[in-house]
């Protein structure tokens, strides 16, 4: 079965992106291609492996973990790890950062701001004021 190609690594590594394409849903409807772009993005996340592997690189210590510590914490095996962390690189969640043999990762919180900011629905003030 043919998949949709992905996105060029350069414009899914770009937060902004998501911002810019996909204005909060209770403002505007999404185009055809901002909601490509965000159900790309929101089945980067829509596993419970890349939910464990993004939270494990942002509670990481400094910020950024290696690939080679992550696969323990997971009990999955190395490639499994690799694809996964490549899934949340090629939609900008994750940055990845190659030292000697080893690949640091970090999450990108641009990223899932801009996440959080399209799924926002702003709230209306209670009647009759904060009181």
């Amino acid at each position: 079965m043919p998949t949709a190609p992905a996105p060029p690594a350069a414009a899914a590594a770009r937060p902004e992106a998501v911002a810019a394409c996909c204005a909060p849903l209770t403002r505007e409807p999404l185009s055809a291609g901002a909601a490509s772009d965000l159900a790309r993005t929101l089945k980067a996340l829509a596993d419970p492996a890349r939910l464990r592997l993004l939270s494990l690189v942002a509670a990481h210590e400094g910020g950024e973990a290696c690939a080679c510590d992550l696969v323990a914490s997971l009990g999955l095996s190395q490639p499994t790890v690799s694809h996964h962390l490549k899934v949340l690189v090629e939609a900008g969640l994750l940055t990845r950062d190659k030292r000697g043999v080893w690949a640091y990762f970090a999450l990108v919180p641009q990223a899932l701001n801009a996440l959080a900011a399209v799924l926002t629905v702003p709230t209306a003030a209670p009647p009759g004021g904060a009181g």
